[in-house]
C-alpha cells in the first residue's frame, strides 16, 4: 500500500521508459512465464498510479524495483492454498502475486472503495483472472474469508497484523509479510501476541535479481 503525494505528473512522464530496469532481460528471467502479466501491471500502475493516489511522482523511476520486484520477493514463502492479502491498496503483493502464480486463487482485501475499483479494474485489464477483490478491513472479512497465507506490505507493524489477520487464518495458516530492515525489533516487540495466537516468528533476505536490494520478509508460522 503506497500513497502518493497528489503532484499532477505529464503524461510523457508516466511511462516506465525511464525506470533503468525496464527492458532488463535479467527482469524477463526473473518472472518466466508470468512475465507478460507483471509487465502490463507494472505499465499500468506507472500510467496510472500518480494520477490515482497509489504511488508518489519520484517512484516513477523504480517502479520495477520498488515495487513489482519487492513483491515478487514474497512467493517462495507463501505455501500452498488460498493466500489473502491484507490492505492491497495499489495491488502490492496482491496483483503481483496473483500474475506470477495464476494456478492460486489470491484474495485482496482493501476497504477504500476507489482502491477496490482499481483493483478490479487492473485485474481485468492484465488479465489476471485469479484475483478476488473484497472489500473491507480485516477484522470486517473475518466471516468469510479464510485464508491458508496471509500477506502484507506497509500497512502495519507485526503485532498489529497479528491481531486483525490471525483470525482469518486455516488451522494450519500463515503469514508472509514485507517488512523493513527494522523487521527483528518488530518480532521482538510482537513476542507477546506471537505467543497469544501460537505463532513464531522469522527474518528472510529474500533476493530477486543482482543489483537489486533484497527484500525483508516475515514468516509468521503455526507453534506446536
Amino acid at each position: 500500500m503506497n500513497e502518493a503525494d497528489g503532484t499532477e505528473v505529464p503524461a510523457e512522464l508516466r511511462t516506465l521508459a525511464n525506470d533503468p530496469l525496464n527492458g532488463d532481460a535479467r527482469v524477463a528471467e526473473y518472472l518466466g512465464d508470468s512475465f507478460p502479466r507483471v509487465q502490463a501491471f507494472a505499465e499500468l500502475l506507472a500510467d496510472q498510479g500518480v494520477l490515482r493516489g497509489l504511488i508518489g511522482p519520484r517512484e516513477l523511476t523504480r517502479v520495477w524495483e520498488r515495487h513489482i520486484l519487492n513483491s515478487a520477493a514474497v512467493v517462495p514463502f507463501l505455501g500452498e492454498g488460498t493466500i489473502v492479502d491484507v490492505g492491497s491498496g495499489a495491488g502490492l503483493p496482491g496483483l503481483v502475486i496473483a500474475a506470477m502464480l495464476p494456478e492460486r486463487q489470491v484474495v485482496l482485501v482493501e476497504p477504500m472503495e476507489r482502491r477496490t475499483s482499481w483493483l478490479f479494474e487492473a485485474a481485468e485489464r492484465c488479465g489476471i483472472d485469479n484475483a478476488i477483490v473484497v472489500r473491507g478491513r480485516a477484522e470486517e472479512v473475518r466471516e468469510s474469508v479464510e485464508a491458508d497465507v496471509v500477506t502484507a506490505r506497509a500497512v502495519a507493524s507485526i503485532d498489529k497484523l497479528v491481531k486483525w489477520c490471525a483470525p482469518l487464518l486455516s488451522d494450519t495458516g500463515s503469514m508472509a509479510l514485507l517488512k523493513g530492515r527494522t523487521a527483528p525489533d518488530e518480532l521482538e516487540r510482537a513476542k507477546y501476541v506471537l505467543r497469544k495466537a501460537k505463532l513464531t516468528g522469522q527474518v528472510h533476505e529474500a533476493a530477486t535479481i543482482d543489483g537489486v536490494d533484497p527484500t525483508t520478509v516475515v514468516t509468521l508460522s503455526r507453534t506446536a
